[in-house]
């Protein structure tokens, strides 16, 4: 029977401190018991002697000092596992809240999770097909990448992650596939469309989703991401399936850290976020990759809305120097009625290269990427140019690339988020939007590839 202390002295916010406690570590669950029996829980968040510092999972309010007690288990968080978690909707802590059964979970793994030894990761290389143009063609996402999507508040960054969470897939090869989908700090709406679309297009039953809404607590939403993770690699490296982990929002996360980190009274770094972000970002984000020797793999894609559009901010600055790229969203091009919105210049997979090519994609891959990447740059120029210049200004092959530009918006990264191109009607489409550039232009592109496919009408 665990030990029981009467002797809280103080709250503060969603913290708690428990005096002269014994053998009680950082991290240990607990639960407090109030005076009507009502039982709330909490975890360690720091022992200082015989003094702990407790973080209350629910809220603070009526706990009466002398009157509740509180028990330490003596174990740390832990989520049970088994593949019938495919198909649920679970709340940040774990438990179902779709109105299912209670998961008989195979294991129960601490939600920390092992670290992944640098030397036993194996370099991801496979091609992720997620039907959408701007990233599939541009920048290609490969099997255990972390590749977060920066976006602003208001952008329809809801709707591109239910696009890739129910098109993605592994081609070619007969594998399995899951997607866990962590939902950090959204609204009731946002939860609701999530799960009506993987409903409507059969992904929810390959889908484990993790849900932390706006008003659950912030320690809630602090450990929904480790959950995720957890049921990630307990499918990924136990049970050998693919698995695309989809966490939205990361700035939600941040905020939940810098609210208990405030009520801690810890020095503030940059914009008041704790020091440790950084490290707290990449204990999460490194979770992702390809173990040698085992056949699964976690691919992340984390979503962050950039507060004020501003990409120096901590949160997406620090993600970019963790993760292998960044796909951006532009306002501008949603403004114009662009969907998604994805602004291909800024955007970069840093492993691209790894995932192209024959028998990956396509062998006209690598070529035809780097001539679109140039054409539309230079296309958006003369397209300023013309803006300042007038249209007279132009010279004939500056009218050609600016109507490059126009058209391969329109055409190559508006699709729409129900269109799902494989990567053939991807690179297709490039060579058809080329056509409108003379041969002589295309300097990136090997005249053997030109033979092949641009003189092909």
């Amino acid at each position: 029977m665990p030990k029981e202390y009467r002797t809280i002295q103080e709250v503060a916010g969603p913290l708690m401190i428990v005096r002269d406690v014994e053998n009680v570590t950082y991290n240990e669950l607990g639960e407090i018991e109030l005076a009507n029996g009502e039982k709330r829980r909490c975890k360690v968040l720091e022992v200082d002697g015989s003094n702990a510092v407790v973080q209350l999972f629910e809220s603070s309010t009526g706990i009466n000092l002398s009157d509740s007690k509180v028990r330490f288990s003596g174990r740390q968080m832990e989520l049970g596992v088994s593949t019938d978690m495919l198909g649920r909707v679970f709340d940040g802590l774990g438990n179902p809240i779709d109105g299912g059964p209670e998961i008989i979970p195979d294991k129960r793994l601490d939600v920390n999770g092992a670290p992944m030894n640098p030397a036993a990761r194996a370099f991801p290389s496979e091609f992720i097909q997620t039907g959408v143009s701007a990233i599939d063609g541009l920048n290609t996402l490969v099997r255990g990448q972390k590749l977060p999507i920066f976006s602003g508040s208001g952008l329809p960054h809801a709707e591109l992650a239910a696009q890739i969470a129910r098109q993605a897939k592994v081609r070619g090869k007969d594998e399995q596939f899951a997607v866990v989908f962590a939902a950090l700090g959204i609204t009731f709406e946002e939860q609701n469309f999530f799960v009506e679309s993987f409903r409507e297009t059969g992904a929810l039953d390959r889908t484990v989703m993790f849900s932390n809404l706006a008003n659950d607590p912030a320690v809630e939403r602090i450990a929904t991401p480790k959950m995720a993770l957890t049921a990630a690699e307990y499918l990924a490296f136990d049970k050998g399936m693919h698995v695309l982990v989809i966490m939205t929002d990361i700035t939600n996360y941040a905020d939940a850290l810098r609210e208990v980190s405030a009520a801690r009274k810890e020095v503030p770094g940059r914009r008041g976020y704790p020091g440790y972000l950084y490290t707290d970002l990449a204990t999460m984000y490194e979770r992702a990759g390809r173990q040698k020797g085992k056949d699964g793999s976690i691919t992340m894609i984390p979503i962050l809305s950039m507060p004020e559009d501003d990409k120096t901010h901590p949160i997406p600055d620090l993600t970019g120097y963790i993760t292998e790229g960044q796909i951006m969203l532009s306002r501008d091009l949603d403004r114009r009625g662009i969907q998604p919105p994805v602004d291909v210049l800024p955007s970069l997979s840093r492993l691209k290269d790894k995932g192209t090519g024959e028998g990956k994609t396509r062998k006209d891959h690598s070529n035809t990427m780097n001539q679109l990447f140039a054409a539309y740059s230079r296309g958006k120029d003369a397209k300023e140019l013309m803006t300042i210049l007038g249209e007279a200004a132009l010279t004939d092959i500056d009218l050609l690339y600016a109507k490059f530009a126009d058209e391969f918006e329109k055409q190559y990264v508006s699709q729409g988020y129900t269109t799902n191109r494989s990567i053939e009607e991807t690179l297709d489409l490039g060579w058809e939007l080329l056509r409108i550039l003379p041969r002589a232009e295309l300097k990136r592109i090997s005249d053997a590839l030109l033979d092949e496919y641009y003189d092909k009408k």
